[in-house]
């Protein structure tokens, strides 16, 4: 989940796509089922939404966990779960409790670095030390031990949510040293975490990249410049990428435009993840598609276009199907219910339900979406 998405800049982007010529790509045959992730509240006004979760079919519920806040002073042992400069989040405690209740799994992505770490400035900046941001990963597995599910920060491939971060300015050319800074950077953070998870439980499995349909640096240019320090990539198990799209997904559809990678980009995106972050003997890389949302009824507070409520239905029937395709380890939703009204302005309008709790058609296209 990712609150400095600037999404409306998103919908512009993907506004202006055009069809190129290129090679359209088959479906693959699936070989696994496609968790269904969510993001939303654990509850609203003191009552619970898992029910409603579970309900739509959610096997994986998906929230954050904010480094800076947890540790806004240093611990003296940070492995220690127990140190007393940690302060776990009650919500993670009821999310869990809740999750047992209900049958699914939780996600945890670890995200933002306090001010002793990174030097004194704002949470999206990557903390100095890599070994620092892993050892919290370590002392949060042995918190929260029935976690299997770590993402290593949301989107960093956006200027907002990581730094440090220079921006690509022309398409069609391979980033500068400059502005491979930045993703190298994540690279040492990601795979110190890799390790330190691994050590916690060889059962963690940790999803890295995080990459979304468009970005500071795109997401091919980030995939490629993902290198440590002795040039090999970083360790995941699962690739990240949200593939918010302004078109219906399907694989059969050409390239986008603008270095851009939506649904219907994803067979080929594939294959662009296993050549640049493969390893000899892990040499796929299955893709984890966290967030997904299509406004509907007007203009939207995230995006810059919106489609009929029986269309959003459609996409989500659509996307599955593609997750499918692709052999996907998941596909998420973001938004459970619309924003209430306002006076002015808009309001996000990408739920699967109205601000009032009223049904929309993909609340049961998404309930009924073959995994």
């Amino acid at each position: 989940m990712n609150t400095a998405r600037h999404p409306r800049r998103l919908g512009a982007i993907l506004a202006t796509l055009g069809a190129i010529a290129g090679c359209a790509l088959g479906a693959a045959p699936a070989t696994a089922t496609v968790q269904k992730g969510f993001w939303g509240p654990t509850n609203i006004d003191g009552v619970s939404q898992f029910p409603i979760y579970k309900d739509l079919g959610v096997t994986m519920y998906q929230m954050p966990l904010n480094w800076a806040s947890v540790a806004s002073a240093r611990p003296a042992d940070p492995r220690n779960p127990s140190d007393p400069a940690y302060h776990w989040p009650a919500d993670i405690d009821f999310a869990l409790q809740q999750s047992r209740q209900y049958g699914m799994k939780v996600m945890l992505m670890i995200v933002g670095s306090p001010p002793w770490a990174n030097g004194g400035r704002a949470p999206q900046w990557a903390p100095t030390n890599a070994a620092d941001f892993a050892a919290f990963a370590r002392a949060a597995s042995r918190r929260y031990p029935t976690i299997r599910h770590w993402m290593i920060w949301g989107e960093p491939m956006r200027i907002p949510n990581f730094m440090p971060m220079v921006a690509q300015r022309k398409l069609g050319q391979g980033l500068t040293a400059r502005q491979k800074q930045g993703p190298r950077r994540y690279a040492r953070l990601l795979d110190a975490a890799y390790g330190q998870l691994k050590a916690a439980s060889t059962r963690n499995l940790v999803i890295g990249g995080n990459t979304y349909t468009t970005g500071d640096i795109r997401p091919v240019r980030w995939i490629q410049a993902l290198r440590l320090p002795n040039g090999r990539p970083p360790r995941m198990d699962l690739f990240g990428h949200n593939p918010f799209s302004y078109r219906g997904p399907d694989l059969k559809k050409p390239q986008s435009d603008l270095e851009i990678i939506d649904f219907s980009d994803l067979g080929r995106f594939s294959k662009k993840i296993d050549q640049y972050l493969g390893r000899p003997r892990h040499k796929r890389l299955r893709l984890f598609l966290s967030e997904f949302t299509v406004p509907t009824d007007a203009p939207d507070k995230e995006f810059n276009f919106f489609v009929t409520r029986s269309l959003q239905a459609k996409w989500i029937r659509d996307g599955f199907k593609v997750a499918r395709q692709v052999d996907a380890y998941a596909l998420g939703w973001i938004h459970l219910y619309d924003d209430p009204p306002v006076a002015e302005g808009p309001v996000v309008r990408g739920g699967l339900m109205t601000f009032d709790g009223q049904k929309k058609p993909g609340y049961f296209a998404f309930k009924n979406a073959k995994r």
